[in-house]
């Protein structure tokens, strides 16, 4: 939240028709990047912004870049955008898109959202008819230019959203094609939430004498988002989640998996439970996705249980708890998970689910955000977990995963990702969920909430 109340959007000299907008919509203050970002970019300097999701960061490049294009209007060209916006995920696509079209609503933009999954026929007839602006994931975009349907050289604006997560997902040598093919002449922006060293590669191959924002520390974890961790064995891990949505019974939560098969697992026995959940993740078709996240933003599901594809990509009011049901192999993944609550101004709970053999991968979250996650050891589980393990997996890295052998498929998801399984994990009887053993007396909820009776 801005504390400087002097700066408004007014003040920041933006166009009238977006100020209408913004007002429409009873936006007055920018956030602290938004006032940082907006004027440097209204004067067309490259910029390196090192922001997490919810910080306002959509607005700090959308607001500017439509001003540009209004204030400097050319007739629409067949497949030749202005600008190019390119994100890893189908859902950030869409959000971007969702959010030019409010703020460019009094402007006469034609702007589209490119991604894979679903037909590029429409997506196609669109760029025949021409675009100012294109919002696109990586393989479709390529896709569509190798199928000479899209011509990036009339590119101005050129942003780079969410960058580590790029190359989290693989996306690192598509990222740098597109960049190959934009003109040299061009501003360029470029966000992450954290900044490894090959972003940083990136970024100095993209930006030219770019001005520097970071509203946040490096890799730092939302302020309002109460951390927690369980120490659980692995074959309990499903008997504590469903605990702990008793504990916590009002609002949204939203359950994180490393693979997809995982996913689609747990939301089939959550819903065998009598908890209505569904799973999400790059396998499953737009139209799936699409309706999930829907009935999730309308509570009509109140369990999102998903992959890191959708660790940015879900931008949801309402969600007060986040569970890492898996503990995420890359540190970085669990910032941008718990990052999903405690979303404009809003408390929330975050808590990961540790079994023994994922005890270097907490270790590893603990040292990135330099801070010790607090032990919740009241749960009816904890006494059953050994205190030692032999055998803790390395954490994998940048520099020692196994190398990519072929580009992310164009569904724009990893190449490789449908063979990850899961680890089974003990089934109580269909239907029914195993009781937590008898020696745990009936108490208030560990949160402070009554369970569900």
């Amino acid at each position: 939240m801005n504390t400087d109340t002097s700066v408004t959007f007014a003040s920041l000299k933006l166009a009238e028709p977006i100020l209408r907008a913004l007002a429409e919509k009873r936006y007055t203050h920018p956030s602290p990047i938004q006032a940082q970002a907006i004027p440097h970019l209204l004067e067309g300097r490259d910029l390196l912004g090192v922001a997490q999701t919810g910080t306002g960061k959509t607005a700090a490049f959308a607001l500017p870049i439509l001003h540009r294009l209004a204030a400097t209007p050319k007739p629409v060209q067949p497949g030749r955008p202005r600008v190019l916006i390119l994100t890893p995920t189908r859902e950030l696509a869409a959000q971007i898109g969702d959010n030019i079209a409010l703020y460019g609503r009094n402007l006469r933009l034609r702007h589209i959202v490119i991604f894979g999954g679903v037909g590029q026929q429409p997506q196609v007839n669109a760029l025949r008819a021409g675009v100012d602006i294109v919002v696109a994931t990586p393989g479709r975009l390529l896709d569509l230019f190798e199928q000479r349907y899209i011509d990036l050289n009339a590119v101005e604006v050129f942003v780079l959203d969410e960058a580590d997560r790029m190359l989290d997902m693989g996306f690192a040598p598509d990222v740098r094609r597109v960049i190959a093919k934009l003109p040299r002449q061009r501003q360029s922006l470029l966000f992450s939430a954290t900044m490894p060293a090959e972003i940083g590669d990136i970024a100095r191959g993209l930006l030219h004498h770019p001005v520097h924002i970071a509203v946040t520390p490096v890799a730092s974890t939302v302020e309002r988002v109460d951390q927690r961790v369980c120490h659980v064995n692995k074959n309990d891990k499903h008997r504590l989640l469903v605990h702990l949505l008793g504990e916590v019974p009002d609002g949204l939560a939203l359950v994180f998996l490393r693979t997809k098969h995982g996913a689609n697992r747990l939301a089939d026995r959550l819903g065998r439970d009598g908890i209505r959940a569904a799973a999400i993740h790059g396998n499953k078709s737009q139209t799936a996705r699409t309706r999930a996240l829907e009935e999730f933003r309308n509570g009509r599901t109140r369990v999102l249980v998903a992959t890191d594809i959708a660790a940015r990509g879900i931008d949801v009011k309402g969600i007060t708890l986040v569970v890492n049901f898996d503990i995420p192999n890359e540190p970085e993944s669990y910032v941008h998970r718990i990052g999903r609550t405690a979303r404009a101004g809003a408390d929330g709970l975050a808590i990961s689910l540790c079994d023994p053999s994922e005890r270097t991968y907490l270790r590893d979250i603990q040292r990135l955000i330099r801070q010790e996650i607090a032990v919740h050891g009241d749960h009816p589980f904890a006494g059953m977990v050994p205190v030692h393990h032999e055998e803790e997996p390395r954490r994998q890295t940048h520099q020692n995963r196994r190398p990519q052998q072929r580009r992310p498929q164009r569904n724009d998801t990893p190449a490789g990702a449908a063979t990850q399984v899961s680890s089974p994990t003990a089934r109580p009887p269909q239907g029914t969920v195993a009781p937590p053993p008898q020696s745990a007396p009936a108490k208030r909820g560990l949160f402070g909430f009554r369970g569900r009776r």
